[in-house]
C-alpha cells in the first residue's frame, strides 16, 4: 500500500526524535524552557499535552490538577487563567499557553495529546488561527476525541490513533479483521501496556503496509531505543534528549 503522508512527518531522516513533554527528565515538563532546551539539543518534534482553563485558555500542562508538578493546587478547568498563570512547574517556571509556544518555536512540529474533551475545540481553533495544519499532529488515548478532530480539521490536520485504533491494529497485525478509520497517519503507543507487548516487527510491518508510521513513547533506555530501530520503527518519544541523540548519532540518523 501507498505510504500516507502529511506534512507533518516530512522530516529528512528516519526515525523522528520527539522531545516528551520538551524531554521531563529534568523536571521542568512542558514548559517554555524544557522546550528551548530541546530545539538546543537539535530537537524539532517536540510533544505536549494540553488543558482548557475556566475561562478557556489553552494551557500546555500533562495532568488535570497543578498539585503533582507545580507550588499551586486545584483542577485547570475549574481555575480561571488569571489563577493559574502564577503556578510554577518545579517552583520556578510559569505555565505556558499552547498558543505562545507555538509562537516562539514557529519551526517546530507538536504532538499534542488533547487531554480533555474541553481543550478539544480551541486546539483545533488555534491551530487554524496560525493556519499551522503542517505543524500539529492531535492524539488522544479516546478514539471518539481523535476522530472528533479530524472531522473538526479534515485531512488537512494530522491525527494518530486512540486506543481503539492501536487495538485494531494491533489485531490486524495477527491477521484477524478489525474495523481502523481512514484519517489517522500515525499509530503512536508504548512499547507494551500491562506486561503485553505492543511495539513487534508483526505490528509495525501491519501499520507500513496500511500507510501509517509507528511512534513509540515513551523510551528512555538506550538498549530499547536501539531494539525498537532494529523494528523499523518511525519515531521515539524521549524524556531523555541527549541519550536518544546519542543513539541516532551513533547509527548515523541524526539530523
Amino acid at each position: 500500500m501507498t505510504r500516507v503522508r502529511h506534512p507533518y512527518l516530512d522530516h529528512p531522516s528516519s526515525p523522528i526524535p520527539f522531545a516528551h513533554r520538551g524531554g521531563a527528565a529534568d523536571g521542568l515538563e512542558n514548559t517554555a524552557t524544557a522546550f528551548r532546551r530541546a530545539a538546543a539539543a537539535g530537537y524539532r518534534y517536540f510533544e505536549t499535552d494540553v488543558h482548557t482553563t475556566a475561562d478557556g485558555r489553552l494551557v500546555a500542562f500533562h495532568d488535570a490538577t497543578l498539585d503533582r508538578v507545580t507550588d499551586s493546587r486545584g483542577r485547570i478547568q475549574d481555575l480561571p487563567w488569571s489563577a493559574v498563570r502564577h503556578a510554577r512547574v518545579a517552583g520556578t517556571e510559569p505555565l505556558p499557553l499552547f498558543e505562545e509556544l507555538m509562537e516562539e518555536f514557529p519551526d517546530a512540529r507538536w504532538n499534542v495529546d488533547v487531554k480533555a474533551e474541553p481543550a478539544l475545540r480551541p486546539l483545533v481553533e488555534t491551530i487554524r488561527r496560525a493556519n499551522a495544519w503542517d505543524r500539529v499532529c492531535v492524539g488522544s488515548f479516546n478514539e471518539g476525541r481523535v476522530v472528533r478532530a479530524h472531522r473538526l480539521g479534515g485531512d488537512r490536520l494530522a491525527t494518530s490513533y486512540g486506543v481503539r485504533g492501536v487495538l485494531a491494529l494491533r489485531l490486524r497485525s495477527y491477521g484477524i479483521p478489525a474495523a481502523l478509520r481512514t484519517g489517522a497517519v500515525a499509530a503512536q503507543v508504548p512499547e507494551a501496556q500491562n506486561g503485553v507487548r505492543v511495539v513487534d516487527r508483526r505490528f509495525v510491518r501491519a501499520a507500513h503496509e496500511r500507510g501509517l508510521q509507528v511512534h513509540v513513547w515513551t523510551v528512555n533506555d538506550p538498549e530499547r531505543m536501539a531494539a525498537l530501530l532494529d523494528l523499523g520503527v518511525d519515531g521515539i518519544m524521549t524524556d531523555h534528549l541527549e541519550t536518544l541523540r546519542t543513539v541516532l548519532t551513533d547509527r548515523g540518523v541524526w539530523v
